[in-house]
């Protein structure tokens, strides 16, 4: 009988090279780079071809970074120039990684594809539900909370299910001894470059400054450009105080960044746009919502304005909620959906 043909998202870390040994016992397995732009694309393909070597597989690069620039770059750009906080992860695991790499992955003869995501993947009935990995402390479900039914029926998360240091102990018993302290960046085509100067470099009005000002409207400095700023920001601002200030608003449009005191940073409801739902929820319970993804998460209600638009409203207020960030949504370890912070 014939194995199963499984391509491996390889990115030359830990988490693929954990995922392709777990795999390797029982499928067929094949290696696959997704090429994108970063700060060394070259010597990261280099690894990822290293990798692939010592494991025994073959590797095929699937070069997407005219697709990576003209989609998530964009997107990165052209929210922060409205006043929002973007989140590229999400967008690019819906769009590139589950999207256009995942259909060349399987036009290459592949039964499915398989990430080292902590996240896990269950089947009722005919439905799949995305659940958060075992490992708490490095689930990602978060990240993967844009993906649709027909994504998940052709995804395999093998790490879901074990915890991190399972993940370095394995590819260490297998001969790799040099991964840990390696752990990825969290905006990878950023590498080490700092987000206010990616943008200077792309966008002309980047470091065009500004007036900073109280939320009652009191002139009390000069921005340094809108985008080197985000909501719960401390510092780099500049002024003196008793007690400290934090950005709570910027506005593209009077190229302002608005501050307050740290109780300014609280807020009990937020609005979610074009909300994605893998089990829409019902409306008046209470469900468990992370706004960012180092957020613990909140008990909170959801209600639908209308179809695009719903309210959250949480039990506890909450701090920095950001414009541009995702809200998702959970019933205990299960995704509901998501949508865009308003």
């Amino acid at each position: 009988m014939n194995k199963k043909k499984i391509g491996i998202a390889m990115s030359g870390g830990v988490d693929s090279t954990a995922c392709a040994l777990l795999l390797q016992q029982h499928f067929d397995v094949h290696g696959f780079f997704m090429r994108l732009v970063g700060p060394d694309p070259a010597g990261q393909e280099q690894r990822v071809r290293a990798v692939a070597k010592q494991l025994g597989i073959d590797l095929q690069v699937i070069d997407l970074s005219r697709e990576f620039t003209t989609s998530i770059l964009h997107y990165f750009t052209t929210t922060y120039q409205q006043g929002l906080t973007p989140n590229p992860c999400m967008v690019c695991n819906h769009t590139i990684k589950f999207g256009l790499f995942m259909d060349a992955i399987l036009a290459c003869g592949m039964d499915a594809m398989a990430t080292g995501h902590y996240a896990r993947i269950e089947k009722d009935g005919d439905t799949y539900q995305l659940c958060k990995g075992s490992d708490k402390a490095k689930d990602q479900s978060y990240f993967l909370a844009r993906l649709d039914q027909c994504q998940l029926s052709r995804a395999l998360f093998p790490l879901g299910e074990h915890q991190k240091e399972e993940a370095y102990q394995l590819v260490e018993e297998h001969g790799f001894t040099d991964f840990r302290g390696q752990e990825s960046q969290d905006i990878c085509f950023l590498g080490s470059t700092p987000v206010g100067q990616f943008l200077s470099e792309r966008i002309p009005q980047a470091e065009q400054t500004g007036r900073i000002i109280s939320r009652e409207g009191q002139d009390l400095g000069v921005h340094q450009g809108l985008f080197h700023y985000t909501i719960g920001q401390r510092r780099g601002l500049g002024i003196a105080d008793i007690s400290p200030w934090y950005v709570t608003a910027l506005e593209p449009e009077t190229n302002t960044v608005i501050i307050g005191k740290e109780e300014d940073l609280y807020r009990d409801t937020l609005l979610i746009h074009q909300p994605h739902w893998l089990q829409a929820p019902e409306e008046e319970q209470t469900y468990q919502i992370k706004i960012r993804y180092r957020h613990q998460g909140a008990d909170a209600r959801i209600k639908r304005i209308d179809d695009r638009r719903w309210k959250i409203h949480f039990e506890t207020l909450q701090r920095a909620i950001t414009p541009g960030q995702f809200a998702v949504i959970y019933e205990q370890d299960r995704v509901l959906g998501c949508g865009e912070i308003e």
